[in-house]
This record gives C-alpha cells, structure tokens and sequence, in this order.
C-alpha cells in the first residue's frame, strides 16, 4: 500500500510539474516556405484558388491514395470547403476565407481534435514571366496541449512537406 502511494504522488508531481511548464511554452507556430514559378502570376494565381488543384501537387493527398474528399460550395470561391478523411493523414477540411484577386488566398484548416489554423497562398511577380509562392501556416495549441510544442517542431514536420509540395507545385505548372 505505501509503494502504491509513493507511485500516485510520484505521478500526481510530475503532472504537476509539466502543468506548470506548460504555462511558460509557447502556443503559437508559424511555417512559411516560398518558391519562384517560370509562369504569369494571374496563370499561378488563378491555379491555386480551387481546393481541388490541390490533390494535383500537394504531398498529403499522395500520402494516402485510399483518403476519401467531399468538397461543397463553389470551388475557387470564397466557402468552398475540402473536407477529407484519411487513415494516414488524420481527418480535417479547409475552407476559403478569403481572396484578393491576383494577390492572396486566405484559408482555415479544422483538424479533427484541434483548434482552427489559418493558412494562405500569397502570389507576387518576379519577373512578366515569374511569380513568387508563398504559402503559409499558424495556428495555437492551447494550454496544456502546448506542451507537445516542445518535442513536436511544427517547422521541421510542417515546412519539409511544404518545401515537397511547392516543388510539385512549380512542376505542374511549368510543364
């Protein structure tokens, strides 16, 4: 009974101890990544509005080829939304929030179990015939899930997969 104790205490302290270390870790992330596309920005712009253009480049929708898409709404539009489920990727959706023609599309991600995350495609000319891509992620994990910020780095698992995707993006484009 006293070793039963001694290990409930023990238990009781260190979720003490890591409810107290959440409070001084961060909650927020950001991942940017960019790439440079021999195109038009309106052509890049225009192909990045419809949700399902993405199943064309993005790495997820190749992680899982049994993943299964519902999209609602018009797609390209401002609501549209792509929702999906999937074994290997997790379930979630995005919807359009946002779009300043020519110049950035504004997203929400809702994954199954976690806060909203806004997301955006940002298009910006280089050159007539070059266009700058920037896509990017942020979002919360709130107290104390928080504390998985400290062994998970949001910018290392988020940004190798943006980097893929990008380079995917640049390849269908310039075919």
């Amino acid at each position: 009974m006293k070793l039963l104790k001694k290990i409930l205490i023990g238990l009781a302290a260190l979720i003490g101890i890591a409810l107290i270390v959440a409070f001084f870790v961060k909650k927020e992330y950001s991942v940017v990544r960019e790439i440079v596309i021999n195109k038009p920005k309106q052509e890049v712009f225009d192909y990045l509005k419809p949700l399902k253009n993405q199943n064309n480049w993005t790495t997820w929708t190749s992680m899982d080829p049994a993943m299964k898409q519902v999209f609602s709404g018009t797609d390209g539009e401002i609501g549209a939304v792509s929702k999906w489920t999937s074994k290997v990727v997790g379930n979630g959706e995005q919807e359009i929030k946002k779009i300043t023609n020519g110049e950035r599309i504004d997203n929400e991600l809702r994954f199954e179990g976690a806060s909203p995350s806004p997301a955006y495609f940002i298009t910006e000319s280089v050159s007539e015939n070059q266009t700058k891509v920037k896509w990017g992620m942020s979002g919360t994990f709130d107290y104390p899930m928080n504390l998985m910020l400290i062994f998970m780095d949001m910018e290392k698992m988020i940004g190798v997969e943006y980097e893929k995707s990008l380079q995917n993006l640049k390849g269908v484009l310039e075919k």
